[in-house]
């Protein structure tokens, strides 16, 4: 749990340094808010093309390996960012970024739902989740007070090294069978460690076909989940406003609030972090809690934290002080972030385990395309109006219609779950019955 949540961190760091560090690079290559757009969103494409594929390798191939070879990959990538001679390179390194979550996020909530039970999951993913916000707020805020003190170049510097260290620990990490954790959660055993395939063993002709084969009929499958259908969407259209909000803070703190450069990125991770922290672990604690108790709870729970949380932002943008603004939008953040585990765990809930990576690549490329595409629109609206705060209102009412979406998914996540349930009791009835058949025939006894 702690080491999975030590991916997610890094990851969120070396996206984030960007955020940190937009005043100096706008004064050092002289780029205005559409460029900044862009290269926040830079990273889009290759996340969407390589995330539904990796989901289908999480799926049937070594986990834990393959996220460590993809850290690896990153860091060197965020280091090598500090040597772009120009704003075109500079979007082109950073686009190469796009594979490092595509990849470890269906492995990461894969392995996680493998390793703990239905009943432990929320606060599992809560420890997961506070550790992306720790490193979202650890992005921004080194990013801004290194950019502001030594250059934008000596951060990405800085923050491309750690990731080493945790891939070691990654590849460390045991790997459990598919289905591990729901086996347990019927009193089955867990089942040995999982054997390593050869990625290619058929050779890479054969590897695509196996490829696109398989993609078609795990689409067709998770597509086929109610609960899927409609968090896809509801998430899509969240993340779409979160994305673009969390993209232009600190530049909404410096232009409209009057906050000073470099506090404003401060201040931001200021607010991800004690906002952030607290409400994913009480959401956590709440998904559990409530698992049983309230019908769909694990989709309801996210629903009405979100529909709370975006009035709160919302007021916050109506031409009020920092001083005033920040209180409400830290207990916006609190609230909202109440929703991450839970809506993560209900997933888990509602998809086969030898179908969670997909699914989570299916969840991870609606996030990576409205949420990628969300920094554009907003820092668009900006330069089109002449101020984030008109943007941030444009982008705010699609929250309440996720929020709403996710209301219609509660209604059938108790049925989803209890289908996959169903599914491992008939398959270990089956198991059963076929080994006493093999079974040879006992002497009487005499």
């Amino acid at each position: 749990m702690w080491v999975l949540g030590l991916v997610l961190m890094i990851d969120q760091v070396d996206q984030n340094i960007v955020r940190g560090v937009v005043t100096p690079l706008k004064a050092d290559l002289g780029v205005g808010d559409l460029g900044i757009g862009v290269l926040l969103t830079s990273y889009t494409l290759v996340n969407g093309v390589v995330t539904v594929p990796a989901g289908y390798l999480a799926d049937r191939w070594h986990r834990t390996r393959t996220m460590g070879h993809t850290i690896v990959g990153w860091s060197g990538i965020t280091a090598l960012t500090a040597a772009m001679p120009n704003f075109g390179s500079l979007v082109a390194i950073r686009s190469a970024l796009g594979f490092g979550q595509a990849v470890t996020e269906p492995s990461a909530a894969s392995l996680l739902a493998d390793y703990y039970p239905v009943e432990q999951r929320g606060r599992a993913f809560s420890i997961q989740q506070c550790l992306l916000l720790v490193g979202f707020g650890l992005g921004v805020g080194v990013g801004g007070v290194v950019g502001a003190l030594l250059g934008w170049r000596a951060a990405f510097l800085v923050v491309g090294t750690p990731g080493v260290v945790i891939a070691v620990a990654v590849y460390r990490l045991r790997e459990p069978t598919r289905g591990a954790a729901d086996r347990m959660h019927l009193g089955f055993d867990a089942g040995d460690e999982e054997p390593r395939p050869a990625l290619f063993e058929g050779g890479l002709l054969r590897f695509a076909r196996d490829l696109v084969d398989g993609l078609r009929a795990d689409a067709r499958t998770i597509l086929g989940i109610p609960t899927m259908r409609y968090a896809l969407v509801g998430v899509s259209v969240l993340l779409f406003s979160i994305t673009a909000v969390g993209a232009a803070l600190p530049q909404f703190y410096e232009r409209d609030l009057h906050v000073a450069k470099g506090a404003a990125e401060v201040w931001t991770g200021v607010l991800v972090i004690l906002g952030g922290i607290p409400g994913v672990l009480l959401g956590g604690r709440m998904a559990d809690r409530f698992m049983t108790r309230i019908r769909g709870a694990r989709m309801a729970i996210p629903a009405y934290c979100l529909l709370v949380g975006t009035t709160m932002f919302t007021a916050s943008y109506l031409w009020l002080p920092f001083g005033a603004a920040f209180p409400l939008e830290l207990a916006g953040f609190f609230v909202t972030t109440m929703s991450i585990p839970a809506l993560r765990a209900g997933l888990s809930d509602a998809v086969p385990a030898n179908l969670r990576g997909a699914g989570f690549g299916f969840f991870n490329l609606a996030s990576v395309v409205f949420g990628g595409m969300a920094p554009l629109v907003v820092f668009g609206l900006s330069q089109a109006t002449g101020h984030l705060r008109t943007a941030f209102l444009i982008v705010s009412p699609p929250m309440y219609v996720g929020a709403l979406v996710l209301l219609r998914a509660r209604e059938h996540m108790d049925a989803d779950a209890a289908r996959i349930f169903e599914a491992i009791l008939t398959a270990m009835q089956e198991q059963r019955e076929r080994e006493e058949r093999d079974q040879p025939d006992q002497p009487a006894p005499r």
